[in-house]
Order: structure tokens, then C-alpha cells, then sequence
């Protein structure tokens, strides 16, 4: 095995850069190439086809038969011009992943003829087999059929197959054969469209020229790279996507000197090769540098529809893994994958625009506007206050829970950081908050609120540790693990906004059925919203002890257990929210809630397994034969009557005895914790087990792992070590 290490070090160490060659065109002139879209629509589609298919995109409206036929010509002559073979419908099942089934571009006539085919109701409409689709108990073996439903929103694209093909992909809905939600797209459309209808009233109070309220997003992605030949050489990467041993190097990320720096050559290649095909696929990917952590780097997004967004995120991620192979890498995005530096997340940028052009979170000098920000301000930070639980478990998974609370990462405990020019606001909002009104729509505020204190200026986004934070014109959800679908945590943002604008807006109209001035109504109902919430609001290290037991004081709670989070998924006020607001029902809640825990078993048994095979068969072993060594070396010296000279032998000989001692004994017993687990049919139950009687040994056992790694002779250990992997340029 040690001799796998050395020829997998001496491989990655001798890779050289591939060279990218620079595209000849401005990225204006290929940007989207590989999209069908508005452009491509108005070539090849007729104006009516066009206007039904604009209308469908921008107000959800039907589209019918006979204009699918159309799209569906208009798309394969696009697709087929560029070299498509085949098609597909490009789902986003509840795996965590994307998921395509590709049918050929032709069909074969009874004379035995080829002849390119792909009709309106294949674009409309597929049916995968749904069987092996976690579900949640939503279907039945007998109904194990499933339906893909094309999404107009999202623009058909094609991806390069690396084979000389390429496959049309069309973003689409999976719901099961009696029409629940079998993916994250379906809710995530529904949790838009109300939050549109629900923002749009609460804007008819400021500007009755709107008619669309979009959620934007840009979605951060950090990520490691790992030379590919090094991660074959880790069981444990390649199992469960993170290393479940490995010793600290003495440098690792503690000088910072990684972060921002220049990006080494290879590593820059890889970003050169991402970006032109991110590009071509109209992914708007702007930003790229080094993490903090070595070997970790991060790229951003420019902001996007918040549907739009997901699936970019996703196609990304794919891209990503696929481009890595052309530069020998491997892509991790797991949440954890190294101990004892930064963790990966994906930090969710949200905000609210409005047809007419207006950010509804970007702070304003002018006080009409001025109004207008805080209200759907305090409306998203009362919304977080009341439902912060189900948007924890929105961000659960088992990655992630080795990553919240960790030296770079938020804590569990849901708080919103909102800068102190902002608090200073509204704490002379709520205290004195007189309204005066002059002539016209302006209003006053006394005591300095004529106008936006300067918090333009950049000092809101200087709390790192804060999990939701207002950033200057939007709310970073900075918690979202780094291997995490972003609309799951979406689906819940922007459902109790909606239903909180809703809230907003009954409280108003009563006001005003009173007869109660506008502007005063409003006032007193954000102070109001902002004396019940203020708990939630949090301004400090959100990295400290000292912030653990304040909130404990405020009642913020600090859920650190993974199955215990998700477990708020079924609280009766999450239910009630979702299906109040139609975004999923109580069926659809609880499939999951059971799905997830159902993830989280497997992916702990998984690492539980991988600890154990690497435990005896890899450490263990060949701790065993170098404690032999060591032996027969302090043999010799006893022999040669040289007894001090041997006692740190027999010293070293008792301390490897006694660690492997303890890992084997341990082994032993996350087993039977495992079984114990397994032979309990209540899976909330069995997540328990598995979370803290089979979980609670990982740490035991890799501490003493680790320890070995110290004392075993560098030549003679198997697994390849953390300073081999982080550095490699």
C-alpha cells in the first residue's frame, strides 16, 4: 500500500500543466453558444410560437401542443446544427445530484429507415422509471413510474458528451405518477410564483406600476482540488468524499498566506478550461481565487432568476467534476473534507427585484424608499425569526454537520447579522419613530432617518461568522453546505417571506380599514415586527462560546444534530407554512423528511464502514509489522547488552501496542453500534443511533489513527498524508 502512496506522490508531483489554448472570440460572441435561447428562440421560432413561449417564461402561462411541436423542430434543427445527437430531459431528482436518461434523435420506420424525430410531446413531457428515486413513500412498486415536465424558465442547453457528441438538455420538473414532487425544481417554481404574488401586493403600497417580483440569487461555490492519482490513493475519499484520517501538517492554513494569492499555474489552467465552457452554457461565473484553506478555491456568479441560478449551480458542479478529468484532478465538495482547516459552503446571495428594475433590499437615500427597503427587510428578518428552525433544517445533511460550528463556518444557531448603522436605525425606529408627513409622498422620520445612514459603505459585510447576513443590498444564507442543492434551503427562504409579506399586508389593509395614515400604519407595524424579532438579530463573533450561551439566554436554539434538525421539517408550524403557501404538502413534507434522514444514515454507515476497513486493515496492519521492526531492533540491542539505548524502543513498542489496542476495540464496537442501529425499523430512531452511538467512535478512533501516523516510519505508511495532498500546485 505505502508503495500505492509513493507512485500516486510521484505521479501528481510530475504532472505538468495542460496548456488551454485562449478562444479567438471576445466572451460576448460565444457567451451562451450552447443555449437555446431568446436570441435562438426568435430566429427559428414563428412570432406567435415566440410570444406563447416568452409569456410562458415570464407568467408561468400554458403552452400548447401545437406550439410544443414547433419548439420541439425548432430546438433539435439548433441542436442537431451544433452536433446534438441526442436529448434528454435534465432533472433534479432528491439524490443531490442531476439525473438524464438520452434518447437519439431519430426513430426507425417499418422498413427498417432512420429518421430524425423528436416530436412536441417528448419536449412537454418524458416518463423515467421513478423506482429507484428516493421517494419517501410517494410511490408505490406498482407505481413506480415517474414524469419529467419540461421548464420553459430554464433555457434548453446542450452539454459535450467529451465523445464527439452532444446531448440537448432540457431543465424539467419530476413529479410521481399521482403528481407530487419527486425533486427540488417543482417546489422551488412554486415558492417563486407566491412569493412573486405575495411581494407584488405588499409593492402595490409603494409602486402600482409593478407587476413581477423575481428572487435573484448568486450562489458562491467553494471547492477543493486533489490531484486525481492522490485521491485514488485515499479509499476514504473515494468512498465518502472526505479524508476520515490524516494528521494536521504543521503548516496548514494558519499563515493565510493561500488566500487570495496567486493562483498556481495548473490550478489556473483548470479555472481558463471551467470557465469558457461555463460560459458557452451561459453560466455568467465572474469570480475565481484562492480560498483560505490550501488547495481550496471558490467561484462566484453574477446574480441571476433565482430558477435560473439553481440549475447553474447544479450544471456547474457537473461541469466542474467533468472539466477537472481533462486536468487530472479531482473536484470535493463536501462540506468537511479535511480536518483541521476550512470546510466548503456555498454562500446563497438573495435579494428581490422588481419588473421596474428595483432591488426591494437595496437601501435608499430617499425616504419613500427608504420606507419601502425596511419593510421588506424587517418582513425577511421577521419571516427568519419565526421559522429560523425549519430554515436550519432546510441546510442539514451529514457533511454539513461536521462543518457548522467549526472554526470557519457559522454556528448552528440561526441569527441575522445586519450591521450596526442599520440597528442604530431601527432602534430609533422603535423607540422614537415619530412620522411626520409634508406635501407629496415623502416621509420624515425625526431624529436623523431623513435619510439612509451611510451603511452603503461597505460595513455590512464585515461579519464573516454570521450564517444570514445583510450584505448591503441582500441577505447571504452563508450556512448552505458546499455539496448542498441550493434550492433546498431556497424553497424555504422564499416560502416564508411570501407568507410573512402576506402576514404583512393583512395587518395593513386592517389598519386601513380604520382609516390609519399609510405610512404611519406601516411604521408601527415594523416596529412591531422588529421588537418580536430582535432576539435573532446578532452582531458579534458568531465564532465564540460566549455567543453559544447568549443565545441560549435569548432562546435562539443550537441544533448541532443533524437528525434532530431535519426533524423540524414535520414541526406542525413548518407543515402548516408549506401548505398553507402550496409550495409542498404534508405528503410531500414528510417523503422528505424521511428521504433525508434515509441520506443520512447511509452516509455515516458509509464513513463507519471506510473507518473500519481503513482502521484494521490499512493502520492497523502495518502498525502491527512495524512494531515488529521495532522489536526485533530492541532485540539486538538488549543482546548487545545496550539496555538504556533500547528503552525508548520498547517504550515506542508499548505506545503503538496500546493505540492499536484501543482502535481495535473501538472497531469492534461502532460494529455492533452499527448493528444495534440497522435492526431498528424507526428510521428517525435509527438516524439517532447512527448520529451520536456509531458517529461518537469516529473521533476515537481517528485520534488514535492519527497519533500512529507520528509514530510509523514515513515509508511505511499507506495512506497518503495531508501535506502530499494540500500542496500540490
Amino acid at each position: 500500500m505505502a508503495n500505492m502512496r509513493f507512485k500516486a506522490i510521484e505521479t501528481a508531483y510530475n504532472r505538468s500543466t495542460i496548456s488551454v489554448p485562449a478562444p479567438s472570440e471576445k466572451v460576448a460572441d460565444y457567451y451562451g453558444s450552447y443555449t437555446f435561447n431568446d436570441d435562438v428562440m426568435k430566429t427559428l421560432l414563428t412570432p406567435e410560437a415566440y410570444l406563447k413561449v416568452s409569456n410562458a417564461i415570464k407568467s408561468g402561462s400554458r403552452i400548447d401542443r401545437e406550439i410544443a411541436d414547433e419548439v420541439a423542430a425548432a430546438m433539435k434543427a439548433w441542436a442537431t446544427s451544433k452536433g446534438a445527437t441526442h436529448y434528454t430531459h435534465w432533472f433534479q431528482p432528491l439524490t443531490g445530484g442531476t439525473a438524464e436518461k438520452h434518447d437519439a434523435f431519430f426513430d426507425v420506420t417499418p422498413s427498417g429507415k432512420a429518421i430524425e424525430k423528436f416530436k412536441g410531446s417528448a419536449l412537454v413531457q418524458q416518463e423515467p422509471d421513478a423506482s429507484s428515486f428516493p421517494s419517501g413513500g410517494l410511490r408505490a412498486t406498482f407505481e413506480a413510474r415517474g414524469y419529467t415536465g419540461w421548464d420553459p424558465s430554464s433555457p434548453a442547453f446542450l452539454m459535450d458528451n467529451g465523445a464527439g457528441g452532444k446531448t440537448l438538455c432540457i431543465p424539467s420538473v419530476f413529479i410521481s405518477y399521482t403528481g407530487e414532487a419527486l425533486d427540488y425544481k417543482t417546489p422551488i417554481l412554486r415558492a417563486l410564483h407566491v412569493l412573486d404574488k405575495a411581494a407584488t401586493a405588499v409593492m402595490y403600497y409603494f409602486d402600482r406600476n409593478v407587476e413581477k417580483v423575481t428572487a435573484t440569487l448568486g450562489a458562491e461555490q467553494e471547492y477543493f482540488l486533489v490531484d486525481k492519482a492522490l485521491f485514488y490513493a485515499r479509499p476514504d475519499l473515494v468512498m465518502s468524499g472526505r479524508t476520515v484520517f490524516g494528521h494536521s501538517p504543521a503548516k496548514g492554513q494558519q499563515l493565510e498566506d493561500h488566500y487570495f494569492g496567486s493562483i498556481p499555474p495548473r490550478v489556473n489552467a483548470f479555472m481558463v478550461d471551467f470557465e469558457y465552457e461555463a460560459w458557452k452554457l451561459g453560466i455568467p461565473v465572474r469570480t475565481r481565487h484562492n480560498e483560505v484553506a490550501p488547495g481550496q478555491f471558490e467561484c462566484a456568479p453574477t446574480f441571476e432568476e433565482l430558477n435560473l441560478a439553481i440549475d447553474h449551480n447544479a450544471l456547474l458542479m457537473d461541469l466542474m467534476n467533468k472539466v477537472a478529468e481533462r486536468h487530472n484532478y479531482k473536484v470535493l465538495f463536501h462540506e468537511k473534507p479535511f480536518a483541521g482547516i476550512n470546510g466548503s459552503g456555498k454562500h446563497n446571495n438573495w435579494s428581490m427585484m422588481t419588473d421596474t428594475g428595483v432591488n426591494l433590499l437595496a437601501p435608499s437615500t430617499k425616504p419613500k424608499e427608504t420606507l419601502r427597503f425596511l419593510t421588506f427587510l424587517m418582513n425577511v428578518v421577521k419571516a427568519v425569526h419565526d421559522h429560523a428552525d425549519l430554515l436550519r433544517a432546510s441546510i442539514a445533511s451529514a457533511g454539513n454537520e461536521y462543518r457548522l460550528g467549526a472554526n470557519e463556518a457559522p454556528p448552528a444557531i440561526v441569527s441575522i447579522f445586519l450591521g450596526d448603522e442599520l440597528i442604530r436605525l431601527l432602534e430609533t425606529l422603535e423607540n422614537r419613530g415619530e412620522v411626520q408627513l409634508e406635501k407629496g409622498d415623502n416621509v420624515f422620520y425625526k431624529l436623523g432617518i431623513t435619510r439612509t445612514p451611510p451603511l452603503m459603505r461597505d460595513n455590512t459585510d464585515r461579519n464573516r461568522t454570521s450564517p444570514f447576513a445583510f450584505t448591503g443590498n441582500k441577505f447571504e444564507y452563508r450556512a448552505v453546505g458546499g455539496s448542498a442543492n441550493s434550492a433546498s434551503p431556497m424553497i424555504i427562504l422564499n416560502t416564508i417571506v411570501a407568507n410573512q409579506l402576506q402576514e404583512f399586508r393583512k395587518e395593513l389593509e386592517a389598519r386601513l380599514e380604520l382609516g390609519e395614515k399609510k405610512e404611519l400604519a406601516i411604521v408601527d407595524i415594523l416596529k412591531d415586527y422588529y421588537r418580536e424579532s430582535k432576539k435573532i438579530l446578532f452582531q458579534g463573533n458568531g465564532y465564540s462560546d460566549d455567543w453559544v450561551q447568549e443565545a441560549a439566554k435569548r432562546g435562539l436554539t443550537n441544533i448541532a444534530s443533524t437528525p434532530l434538525a431535519l426533524g423540524k421539517y414535520i414541526d406542525p408550524s413548518a407543515v402548516q407554512v408549506l401548505e398553507k403557501m402550496g409550495v409542498l404538502n404534508e405528503r410531500e413534507v414528510h417523503a422528505r423528511y424521511e428521504i433525508e434522514l434515509e441520506n443520512y444514515i447511509k452516509k455515516v454507515q458509509i464513513e463507519s464502514r471506510v473507518i473500519g476497513d481503513l482502521a484494521l486493515n490499512h493502520v492497523v496492519s502495518t502498525a502491527v509489522k512495524y512494531q515488529h521492526q521495532l522489536a526485533q531492533t530492541a532485540k539486538s540491542l538488549m543482546e548487545l547488552e545496550l539496555v538504556e539505548e533500547a528503552q525508548p524502543l520498547k517504550e515506542l513498542i508499548k505506545e503503538i501496542s496500546q493505540r492499536v489496542y484501543i482502535i481495535k476495540q473501538a472497531v469492534e464496537a461502532m460494529t455492533e453500534a452499527r448493528k444495534k442501529a440497522n435492526n431498528t425499523d424507526d428510521i428517525p430512531t435509527r438516524a439517532e443511533l447512527y448520529g451520536s452511538e456509531v458517529k461518537d467512535y469516529f473521533e476515537k478512533i481517528r485520534y488514535e489513527v492519527d497519533k500512529l501516523e507520528l509514530l510509523i516510519d514515513d515509508e511505511d505508511w499507506p495512506l497518503v498524508k495531508y501535506r502530499e495532498m494540500l500542496f500540490v500546485k
